[in-house]
């Protein structure tokens, strides 16, 4: 059986001015990861007061993976890994609250303790499935990412939400991040936990030790997005994690020149499987945006997609459900700029 778990939290690095595309309104923006995991759960927010989507309009990822869902019925669950508001979305509660700012001493305070909790929980979802998918919703991950990558002293970029990647102002905040920290480019290359402690957020020590513990039980581990699960798989490879791990990415994260995603899954010896949604010329504002640039991934995107191929559901039914899920949350309403993806 297979098993979608989205890992959704927050993190205070999400609110430095144009980090992400989440960053519109930063009260709003903490609703995201909530809405997203009451999307892919129950088809529409149940608490969260948004459908996250973009100052530009494109909206959260959410809608193509609910879409999937609902096309295959996959089962899916919530880790609760630092959500920064309530969620409608049933949980396992992982951390006790979100990152901090990277540009602080301790981005993640609790990050051992996150991670022994999510490995513990890693090795019961093998016990029930031996095929797990493992996803993630968290405004300013991206930023978090590379400053975990530079706490292990992995030279590589991450992707962004916006059109055009802000690399320069991620690598000012992480170095200001490392300099708070008080260490240097690599300090922490045996040490993963101690590295998103300093630089990190919630979600990467949660899905640290989910892969930690699901590796244990012998499960098989696919992690579902871009530049940040690639990371996590990272992070495994430096605690010793030696099972065999799989990044499933959208064309567009792949696609990506600002972010040499396969250079960073090489460097986690993944396996990575790319899904080419087709959304190039669609006249839908949802394909089209995602076509444009903007939210690459995130939520899952990519994984759900090579979930469907898997099933063998093709690229106009996935469309199809995709203008259902849209047109049901979207269409015809006015909708605050919040923003799902990967940021």
């Amino acid at each position: 059986m297979t098993r979608f778990v989205l890992v959704a939290g927050g993190t205070a690095t999400a609110e430095i001015e144009g980090i992400s595309a989440a960053g519109a309104d930063p009260a709003l923006m903490a609703h995201t990861p909530s809405a997203d995991a009451e999307i892919v759960l129950h088809g529409e927010p149940t608490a969260a007061p948004v459908v996250p989507v973009s100052p530009a309009g494109c909206p959260t990822p959410a809608v193509v993976t609910r879409a999937v869902r609902e096309l295959l019925d996959f089962d899916a669950a919530v880790v609760d890994a630092g959500l920064s508001a309530p969620t409608g979305a049933e949980t396992t509660a992982l951390a006790d609250g979100p990152g901090a700012d990277i540009r602080t001493a301790e981005a993640v305070p609790d990050a051992g303790e996150i991670v022994e909790r999510a490995r513990n929980h890693g090795r019961t979802l093998a016990a029930e499935t031996d095929d797990l998918w493992l996803a993630e919703t968290i405004p300013g991950g991206t930023t978090t990412a590379l400053g975990t990558l530079a706490a292990l002293g992995e030279p590589a970029t991450v992707s962004s939400s916006l059109p055009a990647n802000p690399l320069d102002l991620k690598r000012r905040v992480v170095r200001e991040g490392l300099d708070a920290s008080s260490i240097d480019t690599g300090a922490h290359a045996d040490a993963p936990v101690a590295a998103v402690r300093a630089m990190g957020d919630p979600t990467l020590a949660a899905t640290l030790g989910l892969v930690q513990g699901a590796a244990d039980a012998g499960a098989t581990v696919t992690l579902a997005g871009g530049t940040q699960q690639a990371t996590a798989a990272l992070l495994a490879r430096h605690a010793g994690v030696e099972h065999d791990l799989t990044v499933a990415t959208t064309a567009f994260v792949a696609g990506d020149e600002s972010a040499d995603f396969r250079a960073l899954a090489a460097a986690a010896d993944a396996d990575v499987r790319v899904s080419d949604p087709s959304f190039d010329g669609r006249d839908h504002p949802a394909m089209r945006a995602y076509a444009d640039g903007e939210a690459k991934e995130g939520v899952g995107m990519g994984g759900a997609l090579a979930l469907a191929a898997d099933a063998g559901v093709g690229t106009g039914a996935v469309h199809e459900q995709i203008r259902a899920v849209y047109d049901r949350l979207l269409a015809g309403t006015e909708r605050e700029p919040t923003a799902g993806g990967e940021r």
